[in-house]
């Protein structure tokens, strides 16, 4: 069934990609060997293969929050200033609830909620808060505030705090992945520091100025053309002055293909500038190349990029119960897939998993498992456009 739009479908397509490729990032938390005790980054123990599929994924977060911010823009062309607030500012907290109570509960389903992770979700909710503020300043400013926060959030990086005083869970917060612990049976990890993810979603927001109805769409390639190459070139400039740009510079390792691993690891938590250019850049170029290509597969990942928070809930859980289902039928206690903070502690895990070529089986299983919902619950949101619910999922 062909959905009737006016929406500009590369969009959709990128965020669509994004969302097939973070399955693969979770498909390996859940089943590759070592997964809950490991870095694929540490090029101490990793192999080109695993650190590729691990750096591949960075492009997700990055691309998710920054089209938060676009689609923030677009939506509030058809809308006043306050009607774009009170959407911003209730979708946020709506997506800080969930994060809190359905994501937590979906990644590890432990009912006593002894781990509270803040991740993806959270960024994304919390943003959007703050984006509800920011959007009454002009579109100058706006640019000025996302590129001072990206540009200018790793000067912070010698900030550290420790313990749990209020001043220093705030900095958890905003600029430090820590995880804070409230009693022996109850913690909070806080890994997205939310400062640089609101210059992110800020940029995005801007860039949907070239999205708007009426724009000229030579004048946008051209634009999309220019920063992407210019965001690529400067994250290549930056790495190799090795200066600035990046929490841990690169260093050069024993082996030729080790200095290059060390090259490309970039700072993910919170994201560095290196992180977000070399992960921006490419996506506006993915922008410029697919912006007037439709065929059968960016049909396919069109259908991911229409229903992107249903999408994300629905393939945890997927994922998990999988996991759940092979530790039952392959050896294992399947019950250490609820992951409590004892699982975590004692270690059970340490030695649980399958290889990679496993890992890639199971995700494009998954995947194709996936489609038909998320096609079926796209065309039911194109034909309810009355229901306003619905933009909250």
């Amino acid at each position: 069934m062909e959905i009737k739009t006016n929406r500009i479908e590369s969009i959709d397509i990128l965020r669509g990609v994004a969302m097939v490729l973070m399955a693969l990032d979770h498909v390996r938390d859940y089943f590759h060997y070592g997964s809950f005790f490991s870095d694929p980054t540490n090029l101490e123990t990793t192999t080109p293969f695993l650190f590729f599929t691990r750096f591949i994924t960075h492009y997700c977060a990055p691309v998710f929050v920054f089209l938060a911010g676009t689609s923030a823009f677009l939506y509030g062309t058809k809308r006043t200033k306050p009607k774009l607030f009170k959407f911003l500012i209730t979708r946020g907290f709506w997506l800080i609830l969930l994060e809190i109570t359905l994501n937590n509960l979906l990644w590890k389903f432990d009912i006593t909620f002894s781990r509270i992770i803040l991740q993806v979700i959270w960024a994304i909710g919390l943003s959007m808060v703050s984006l509800s503020f920011l959007i009454y300043l002009s579109r100058k400013t706006l640019l000025i505030i996302g590129v001072i926060i990206v540009a200018g959030h790793n000067l912070l990086d010698g900030i550290v705090m420790q313990g749990n005083s209020f001043q220093s869970i705030i900095w958890y917060i905003l600029h430090q992945a820590n995880i804070v612990t409230v009693s022996n049976n109850f913690d909070i990890g806080i890994f997205y520091p939310i400062l640089p993810w609101i210059g992110l979603m800020t940029l995005g927001y801007s860039l949907g100025y070239l999205y708007q109805k009426g724009f000229d769409s030579g004048i946008r390639k051209k634009w999309l053309l220019h920063l992407g190459i210019g965001a690529i070139l400067l994250f290549f400039i930056l790495r190799s002055i090795n200066i600035y740009g990046d929490l841990v510079p690169w260093t050069v390792q024993d082996t030729n293909t080790k200095t290059i691993l060390s090259f490309f690891k970039v700072s993910k938590y919170p994201p560095s500038l290196a992180y977000i250019l070399v992960t921006i850049g490419p996506s506006l170029l993915f922008l410029y190349v697919f912006e007037n290509i439709k065929n059968k597969v960016t049909d396919f990942f069109l259908i991911f990029g229409r229903v992107p928070f249903f999408y994300y809930f629905l393939h945890i859980l997927v994922i998990h119960v999988f996991a759940m289902i092979g530790m039952a039928i392959f050896g294992g206690n399947w019950q250490d897939m609820i992951l409590t903070k004892d699982v975590f502690s004692s270690g059970r895990l340490i030695n649980y998993g399958y290889s990679l070529f496993v890992v890639y089986a199971v995700w494009v299983g998954i995947i194709s498992l996936l489609y038909f919902p998320c096609r079926k619950y796209m065309i039911y949101k194109a034909n309810n456009k009355d229901k306003w619910w619905l933009s909250y999922l």
